[in-house]
């Protein structure tokens, strides 16, 4: 294999000998390693060293390597060969510590370079454990410790030629397998298609789904290969067609928009893919153009399969609908070389990826065998535990673990590089070469998680990271990363139902458990900020209410078949955060627990009367069995002002790391006791600024705020019940419909009995909320911000007797109606109210 080598700017020639008869993109012996430059093909094959890591790190930023596996052992070789050369093999540590300590920095670094690589942080985390345990062992030496990362380092490229091998041989027989079942592949022999590229250049050789293809090969069974062209950036025509024409594979190269041609002509007998994603139930993300073949096959009776290693799996999304899909640079699409090709002013919608649906896949590949299928669904979840490859979220939520090794922890510097180590990304903040005048703030003013805010020459972003602990508290009350993951699939939920209502998700980064979302820029502002400052916002109320009625009703089982309610609670099980929620709600404000506050020695006497009263503890045990029961829709889980990002005319509601399956009187319930709140807490600002009377008018403003908020909510959920809610399991149109007996009558008393019901529940539960405001560990800045003590204490006395009144509702109700709820705040608030 004749090869062309740089090093710098100079050029010499070198031949080598091929060690399989596959293409490789990485070449290795002990001390040197050099990886194919896949930008220049495959008009140039050209091998370029890797001498370090820093080198690596480059190479990999660039796309000179591509393809998680083929990401993940360069990371590891290129430290194996760095360790090996520049660092005599561990002979110029001093110490086994100092040896550790570089091993763990260069893995670091080399992270950085695509910090959402999986397998580059997989590989990084593996070679840190053997360098700790070596070092652990009797007798350690520098030399010792080197020697067994490198081993383990080199031991990668085997191991991955090895699983895609495995992988070959079972997508092989499956494809023979199912195609002979359908009547296709006459006398043994297949034609296979494949879309994008998924050979040794994706890996470190042989290939996943191309993998499949090679070993029908080697078997003597594959009679044709067909590979689409991949548009927009053609790594099929660039990539595949230069691999199977390297490796003699009788092949043909198609347009992406022959396929269904080609299909329907009876010269396909399967088709094989690869994936960039494959979630719980099978449905597989994988380069734009998959979903339609995955369609075309379908409809032409041809066998479908996804060839995925089982690092590509993720069973924590529960289907393709929460998979954030990326998208690429107009440019793909308009550009050809540089150069302009289509006229100017047309737009561009160019999606990297796009989801077939497991009912349309025959089956999911992997280097353990395939995995099983229940009807139209795959059983990832069940297959990765079998395997000791995932502990399932009912084993994993609760479980507050420490962050794992490898771990990215953001900070207002890290967060540009982050931004900047993922195109998709950083093309919404600036281009690169201006990451140093991007600015950075964090602005979290939350007691769980941390925010920032990116703003460059493109426009800006908000990344948000959960580390292992409650923020406001520190690493001293551990807290599960998995609230993440839940807000995650909260905000893409929230979005299908009330997309107006909840901004747009680009990236969730499980490893490090970081969301990158759309940043809402001035005269956005946290609204409790604007309400702390005397703002009115007049859409708010209709703003939140259609979001409350859209989502609590959409994911509730008035609209749901069972089967779908009770997977949705499966994925939103959010043990850790709903047990926080108990406590700091439901239990410590009752008590004297050590994380409880209050003004005091004002409050003392109020504070000692409400943990002696016996009714208050009952109605607060009543609603925390319920908070823990009623799963009836997706909450929210933390809907507050603080929680809403607002200007006059628009809301978006943000951070749902509290989100889960429980009573629907709990959201709304919140945003009206946190309004209440600001209402008690506007007296106390006229006072301390010596301005009476000068938030009447936002007074007003609040009370009307919570009517319309009940009203509107109760008549649009409502609506949307009538409308919608027949074709769900609870209340089905059998029982309740237009064609039933007394049907449209019954559905009446039904909603009549429920709202009631409902109304109620909300009065206590807003109880409950103004009650912790004031008592428990956590206040509200709309009080705090009261810098007179007696002042504010004056208000927050108001504010917790008349929560203790609002609780009281739940053993005796005599506020029926939310006018009366409205009158009875008024006079509880006012100071002079006696």
């Amino acid at each position: 294999l004749r090869t062309e080598l740089r090093s710098g700017g100079a050029f010499c020639r070198a031949t080598m000998v091929k060690a399989t008869s596959s293409l490789q993109a990485i070449l290795y012996e002990q001390g040197t390693l050099q990886l194919l430059d896949q930008r220049l093909l495959p008009f140039e094959t050209t091998y370029l060293p890797v001498p370090d890591v820093k080198v690596a790190w480059t190479h990999i930023r660039d796309m000179v390597v591509r393809g998680a596996p083929a990401i993940g052992v360069t990371g590891a070789l290129s430290l194996a060969v760095d360790l090996h050369v520049n660092h005599q093999a561990g002979a110029a540590f001093s110490s086994v510590e100092e040896a550790i300590k570089v091993i763990n920095d260069k893995l670091d670094f080399l992270v950085t370079s695509r910090p959402t690589a999986v397998n580059l942080c997989d590989s990084a985390n593996k070679l840190k454990a053997i360098a700790i345990a070596a070092a652990a062992a009797a007798g350690a030496t520098p030399q010792s410790v080197v020697s067994a990362v490198i081993t383990s380092a080199e031991g990668y490229l085997d191991e991955d030629i090895a699983a895609n091998k495995a992988m070959g041989a079972y997508g092989s027989a499956a494809l023979l397998s199912e195609a002979l079942a359908r009547g296709k592949g006459a006398g043994g022999r297949l034609r296979v298609l494949t879309h994008c590229n998924t050979g040794s250049l994706a890996t470190a050789g042989f290939g996943t789904a191309l993998g499949v293809i090679r070993a029908l090969h080697e078997q003597g069974k594959l009679e044709h290969a067909f590979c689409t062209e991949t548009r927009p950036y053609n790594q099929g025509a660039r990539l595949t067609a230069f691999e199977l024409v390297h490796d003699g594979l009788p092949a043909t190269l198609i347009c992406d928009s022959a396929a269904a041609s080609l299909m329907a002509s009876g010269q396909v007998d399967a088709v094989v893919v690869g994936a960039d994603r494959v979630v719980a139930n099978g449905d597989t993300a994988n380069k734009i153009g998959t979903y339609s073949l995955s369609i075309v096959a379908a409809h032409h009776n041809v066998p479908f399969f996804i060839a995925a290693p089982t690092t590509t799996l993720d069973p924590d999304l529960p289907s393709g609908s929460h998979i954030v899909i990326e998208q690429r640079p107009s440019e793909e699409v308009t550009h050809f070389k540089g150069q302009r090709v289509v006229t100017e002013g047309i737009k561009v919608w160019n999606p990297s990826f796009d989801v077939a649906p497991a009912p349309l896949i025959a089956g999911i590949i992997t280097e353990k065998g395939l995995i099983p299928k229940q009807g139209d669904s795959f059983e990832v979840g069940p297959f990765m535990q079998r395997l000791g490859l995932w502990k399932g979220q009912a084993e994993s939520n609760g479980v507050a673990a420490a962050a794992p090794p490898g771990f990215l922890v953001l900070s207002t510097e890290a967060v540009k590089h982050y931004i900047a180590s993922v195109p998709t990304l950083q093309q919404l903040v600036g281009p690169t070469d201006s990451l140093d005048s991007w600015k950075v703030r964090e602005v979290g003013d939350g007691n769980i998680n941390f925010v920032y805010i990116v703003e460059g020459a493109a426009g800006g972003l908000c990344v948000k990271q959960g580390l292992p602990f409650v923020r406001c508290v520190g690493e001293s009350w551990p807290l599960s990363q998995d609230r993440v993951r839940i807000e995650a699939l909260a905000l893409m939920e929230e979005a299908r139902h009330a997309p107006s209502n909840t901004p747009r998700v680009y990236q969730y980064d499980t490893k490090n458990a970081i969301i990158a979302m759309q940043y809402l820029a001035p005269p956005f502002q946290i609204m409790r900020q604007g309400l702390i400052q005397g703002k009115i916002y007049p859409k708010f109320a209709e703003h939140i209410a259609d979001f409350l009625a859209s989502t609590l009703f959409s994911t509730s089982v008035f609209k749901l078949s069972t089967e779908e309610y009770r997977r949705n609670i499966q994925t939103f099980t959010n043990t850790e955060m709903c047990r926080l929620t108990e406590q700091v709600i439901f239990t410590e404000p009752y008590t004297r627990a050590a994380n409880n506050k209050h003004t005091t020695p004002q409050l003392d006497g109020e504070v000692a009367a409400l943990q002696a009263d016996v009714q208050a503890k009952v109605a607060i045990s009543l609603l925390k069995e319920k908070f823990i029961h009623s799963a009836e829709a997706l909450l929210h889980g933390d809907l507050h002002t603080g929680s809403v990002m607002a200007t006059e005319q628009e809301t978006y509601v943000i951070d749902p790391e509290f989100a889960y399956y429980g009573p629907i009187a709990f959201d709304v319930a919140k945003i009206i006791a946190n309004l209440l709140l600001l209402f008690f807490s506007t007296y106390g600002h006229e006072a301390v600024n010596s301005a009476p009377g000068s938030r009447e008018a936002q007074r007003g403003w609040v009370l009307q705020c919570v009517a319309s908020i009940w009203t509107l909510f109760s008549d649009k959920f409502t609506a949307l019940w009538t409308a919608q809610g027949l074709g769900g399991d609870l209340y089905p149109a059998s029982l309740l419909g237009p064609a039933a007996p007394a049907g449209p009558a019954s559905l009446a008393e039904c909603q009549r009995a429920y709202m009631g019901r409902l109304f109620r529940d909300v009065l206590g539960f807003a109880g409950s909320f103004m009650v912790r405001r004031i008592v428990g560990i956590a206040h509200v800045a709309d009080l705090d911000s009261i810098s007179d003590a007696d002042i504010r204490a004056g208000c927050e006395r108001r504010a917790l007797r008349f929560g203790r009144a609002l609780l009281g509702q739940v053993l005796e109700q005599n506020i029926s109606s939310i006018d009366m709820l409205v009158a009875a705040a008024a006079k509880a608030a006012d100071p002079e109210h006696k």
